[in-house]
């Protein structure tokens, strides 16, 4: 008896996604960037790695951000890419303009070399045990087998430059976040984001024991917003049976199934992304973070990941869940408040700057709850203008509070800036231009995005929190204009901090800041209509 004949297997044909290079350009530019600037860190010798890297960050920034502007200035339709993985629709470019544009002044100060002496990251094992070596060397005799590559005691240690291309793989994961169709490419862009930043906490040259415990804290933290985040994306495709955005806003409108999977995960998602965007009560990390990392490393934290986490934000809440908001919009307001109050109220109490400014920035990330709320065109145009002008603000406070320095490092102690503006007239005063901004004085970039924010929420019915958010903003002036008095009518402490000339580098970031702080103040239009022209796509 024969055996019966299977059937011949007809080799399928596996099919490429569809890819749209040119939409995608600035964010494959990044990451290739960072690729290359992790074989130049392997190969290169000791002392050609801080000016090949400084060089290569910003020849990959410069040419990410030519690819945006000749992709958006062609006014291109919304596109889906990588499959559907991502969206570059006007959002999304907005944002990945956003973040290049923030990226370049925030690596000018973690390149500068001038403020902090060698560097503002620590030098490598090998580089401070050549030091002592060669200590030990003056003093009896020249050491044997010291490689003088590593440093000298007449030459201040070079500092690691690791964190260069931990910069550049940060960027990616942030503009692969606010860009994602689908929750799975969300969580591996927030992993990606997230893990060099942890990283780079810890490497402060001064103080390391303090950088290291925030390095511990927001790792720790970190990792339970991303087990939620995670948790979330599992019960929201129990429910829809899909990850994409789109696919979950179409289950949650048409399906006859228990909403419970819905909203469950829809908190637990929302608890990962408030996490990234310091919204209270999910801010506990902020603190402590902003305060041991190093310096620069805060500024590039409190900028970028800023706006990627609220780009996030208002990406899920308006592709996927547009058509529930009556259901989760009275759990967002309460969010929205304890943030407000809490960054404001606590903030009162600071005795230290960049703890000041870290609930500061709790208290905005209330005020950006309201853009994120409002799902109009308004309401995403005015949160897109609020995270830049956030943005730029945030990166000229941080470099003016590296310059303000005693022999230990920053003095970053409110009764050490008394009398500020008689040893340095000039860094009082664009300190205190930036504190006026945060505040939201007219001709400020600040009053014009609260402005724009507001009225968005005023528009789409959020009247009461409109009446909270303008108190929190008169609470947390006072935070803000006490540092002004302090450095203008107090007298200069004995033997107090000095106002270090900083170098090229920090001099261009706060310049930058500053201007822009200053420019979209008063001539907001281009980007506000920049960012009203088209909405999220999914």
């Amino acid at each position: 008896m024969s055996l019966p004949t299977l059937p011949a297997q007809v080799p399928t044909q596996i099919e490429m996604p569809p890819m749209d290079w040119a939409a995608s350009a600035p964010l494959w530019i990044v990451f290739a960037g960072a690729c290359v600037s992790v074989v130049l860190e392997a190969f290169l010798p000791r002392h050609q790695r801080w000016p090949v890297q400084v060089l290569w960050t910003a020849l990959t920034l410069v040419a990410a951000l030519i690819a945006l502007a000749g992709y958006a200035l062609s006014a291109p339709e919304p596109v889906l890419t990588f499959g559907t993985a991502l969206a570059v629709d006007v959002p999304s470019l907005f944002l990945w303009g956003t973040l290049i544009v923030l990226a370049i002044p925030s690596l000018l100060l973690l390149a500068d070399r001038s403020v902090e002496p060698g560097g503002t990251f620590v030098a490598s094992a090998a580089e401070r045990a050549a030091a002592r070596a060669g200590a030990g060397g003056a003093a009896g005799g020249p050491p044997e087998h010291v490689d003088r590559s590593y440093g000298t005691p007449d030459q201040t240690p070079t500092m690691q430059t690791e964190p260069f291309p931990f910069v550049l793989f940060a960027l990616g994961g942030m503009m692969a976040f606010v860009a994602a169709n689908d929750l799975l490419t969300m969580f591996i862009a927030l992993e990606v984001l997230s893990l060099p930043l942890y990283l780079m906490c810890g490497m402060a040259r001064r103080r390391r024991l303090l950088s290291q415990e925030a390095a511990v804290k927001y790792f720790l933290l970190g990792a339970f917003g991303s087990a939620f985040f995670l948790y979330g994306i599992a019960l929201l495709y129990g429910y829809a049976g899909s990850v994409r955005l789109a696919e979950i806003s179409g289950a949650a409108a048409g399906t006859l199934a228990s909403d419970t999977l819905l909203f469950a995960g829809l908190a637990l998602l929302l608890v990962g992304l408030l996490f990234k965007g310091s919204v209270a009560p999910f801010h506990t990390w902020t603190p402590d973070v902003y305060q041991g990392a190093p310096t620069p490393v805060t500024a590039f934290m409190a900028a970028c990941t800023k706006v990627a986490a609220f780009g996030a934000i208002a990406r899920v809440l308006y592709v996927a869940f547009g058509s529930t908001v009556w259901e989760w919009r009275g759990v967002l307001w309460v969010v929205a408040v304890v943030s407000m109050v809490v960054g404001a109220v606590l903030g009162l109490t600071q005795t230290d700057v960049k703890r000041m400014i870290a609930y500061s920035s709790i208290a905005h990330a209330g005020f950006l709850m309201l853009g994120a709320m409002a799902l109009t065109p308004d309401g995403t145009a005015g949160l897109l203008f609020y995270l830049v002008a956030y943005g730029f603000t945030t990166v000229a406070i941080f470099g003016v509070v590296s310059l303000v320095r005693t022999a230990d490092g920053e003095a970053s102690h409110l009764s050490q800036w008394a009398g500020l503006a008689k040893r340095s007239p000039l860094t009082a005063g664009i300190m205190t231009f930036l504190l006026l901004a945060l505040t939201g004085i007219p001709l400020t970039s600040g009053f014009t995005a609260k402005f724009a924010v507001f009225s968005a929420a005023l528009a789409d019915g959020m009247a009461p929190l409109v009446v909270i958010a303008l108190v929190a903003s008169a609470v947390a002036a006072f935070f803000y204009l006490r540092v002004v008095v302090l450095m203008y009518f107090s007298d200069p402490v004995e033997g107090g901090p000095t106002v270090v000339v900083p170098g090229a580098f920090t001099t261009v970031a706060i310049t930058l800041g500053t201007l822009a702080t200053l420019v979209l103040g008063i001539l907001p239009t281009p980007v506000l209509e920049w960012a009203a022209s088209g909405a999220f796509a999914g």
